[in-house]
């Protein structure tokens, strides 16, 4: 996946600069680490296995190796906190516009921050924000979405699903984290973000 997204991003900002592991623990523990040396607005740090990912309230985001999307992407926000309240059912819907674009699918937003297709859990959002006082000092959004997997371990194989489970076919997940890091870019620019 490394050398094909080095080509199919084509947003200005966002994921301009990447940051790819083959394996990590967690993509949002690894762009916490990158923060203290002030890396660039907008860097996504990626990777083909996530041994550690972490979705809501501390629960362990299962990712089959090489077959989903597990990234971070690291924000400096130049608006206020009051004015990301609604941040996480926004990136759902950039999400739910990408799939429905490149593959004309239709999935759910299950509040606040699952994505869901044919009533199963497709994909996770984790944002994390760390402010000094009003100001952002940073903004975290971690997305996880399966692609590709077709294993699920027993303890969510009956809430889980991927897009190739669904459908039986290969999706690319290069062409949606292209896609969507546009979508959520030009969002970016609308709210006055980035």
């Amino acid at each position: 996946m490394q050398e094909k997204t080095k080509y199919f991003l084509n947003a200005k900002v966002i994921a301009k600069k990447q940051i790819y592991f083959k394996e990590l623990d967690s993509t949002q523990q690894e762009a916490k680490k990158l923060i203290e040396k002030n890396i660039e607005n907008g860097t996504i740090v990626i990777t083909d296995y996530q041994t550690k990912g972490k979705g809501t309230h501390d629960r362990k985001w299962y990712s089959e190796k090489g077959k989903n999307l597990t990234f971070t992407i690291i924000l400096y926000p130049k608006c206020n906190i009051k004015e990301l309240e609604s941040l996480t059912i926004d990136i759902a819907e950039c999400i739910l516009k990408t799939i429905e674009e490149l593959y004309n699918i239709k999935l759910n937003i299950k509040f606040p921050n699952d994505i869901i297709l044919n009533g199963k859990k497709l994909g996770g959002i984790l944002t994390q924000i760390s402010t000094k006082g009003e100001k952002i000092r940073y903004l975290l959004i971690g997305i996880g979405i399966n692609i590709n997997g077709e294993n699920f371990n027993d303890e969510i194989k009956d809430i889980a699903t991927s897009l190739k489970q669904e459908y039986k076919i290969d999706f690319s997940r290069e062409d949606i984290l292209n896609q969507f890091c546009i979508n959520f870019e030009n969002y970016c620019y609308e709210k006055n973000i980035i």
